[in-house]
């Protein structure tokens, strides 16, 4: 394991070197006409008619310039390079999260703003890949709501229509991957375009009583139900484990880094830590290492504005 102490969270240009291997294992890629490998490196300190500073490249077909950052979440920024590295791999391997204050003090970041700006384009790259394939096997759904204790809430902890709890709904593959959206309310109009979108026909789901659930039969006939009002949390139906206990476990891990670490998330930017927690859970079996390469590589082509930090989400804007 590379650790902490790895040169390229030490140095800018070691960072700058990592990131061109992880990106350009074929050869550097001219991101404005996208030839491989016939562009040359121009040196800082010798190519003074260019004036180009560190990690400059020129393509010898378009002849235009480029660095590795450009067309990435680190494009722009005039945060050092390792310090992006450095923040990536202590969001991977932190298992509820770290705030954006705390990476600001981690990182001697200058203001609150650029370490919470930091921290959301790091997540637009760990959205998950919307052709990543559809869950299958069997699959547990739950909902739960996210937010403060409230007063008022009626059966099951559901608050009133105008709390400010934001309700999500996760979907887990038994033994693999999980997705997690918010939604406006726990209807079906909300719910079954969401299971349909993404759980494959003909597998076997696995939800609590909740009456939701009841419409999805037709999409879904292989339903099981756990009947949580009756103090049922598992049976043994016919060699099948029945349970949801896998999907509230996700909630557990979500909830302890939303009350424990965040203490709030913006109904705004909720898509937005949803995806940093499944990218986590989904990596599970990854060491640290391996979790934050594979997020280095997903900051290929993800170019985030201020003003839209968030994956589609069926939220109202």
């Amino acid at each position: 394991m590379a650790g902490l102490l790895a040169p390229q969270f030490q140095n800018e240009d070691v960072a700058r070197e990592h990131l061109e291997k992880q990106r350009w294992p074929e050869g550097a890629v001219c991101p404005h006409c996208g030839v491989i490998g016939e562009a040359t490196k121009l040196q800082p300190v010798t190519d003074t008619k260019t004036h180009a500073r560190k990690g400059t490249w020129k393509c010898n077909a378009c002849r235009e310039q480029f660095s590795v950052t450009v067309g990435t979440i680190f494009e722009d920024s005039h945060i050092p390079l390792h310090k992006w590295l450095l923040a990536i791999h202590l969001m991977c391997s932190s298992k509820k999260g770290i705030s954006a204050l705390q990476l600001q003090r981690n990182l001697a970041l200058g203001s609150y703003r650029s370490a919470w700006f930091m921290c959301h384009r790091i997540r637009w790259a760990m959205t998950q890949d919307p052709m990543a394939g559809m869950l299958s096997g069997i699959v547990e759904v739950d909902e739960t709501y996210v937010g403060g204790r409230e007063k008022g809430a009626g059966k099951r902890g559901v608050p009133g229509a105008d709390s400010k709890k934001t309700p999500v709904v996760a979907m887990v593959e038994r033994g693999g991957n999980v997705r997690s959206f918010p939604v406006e309310r726990v209807t079906v109009a909300n719910i079954k375009p969401l299971l349909q979108a993404h759980i494959e026909a003909g597998t076997k789901l696995m939800t609590d009583e909740h009456t939701v659930y009841h419409f999805t039969k037709d999409a879904f006939p292989s339903h099981h139900t756990v009947k949580h009002s009756a103090k049922e949390y598992s049976r043994n139906d016919n060699g099948l484990k029945v349970t949801t206990n896998t999907v509230e476990g996700y909630f557990a891990i979500l909830k302890r880094g939303n009350y424990g670490v965040f203490h709030h998330w913006s109904r705004k930017y909720m898509a937005q830590y949803l995806a940093e927690f499944d990218f986590r859970y989904n990596g599970r079996k990854m060491n640290d290492d391996d979790r934050a390469a594979l997020a280095l590589k997903k900051t290929d082509g993800k170019r985030l504005m201020l003003k839209t930090p968030k994956r589609t989400s069926v939220l109202p804007e």
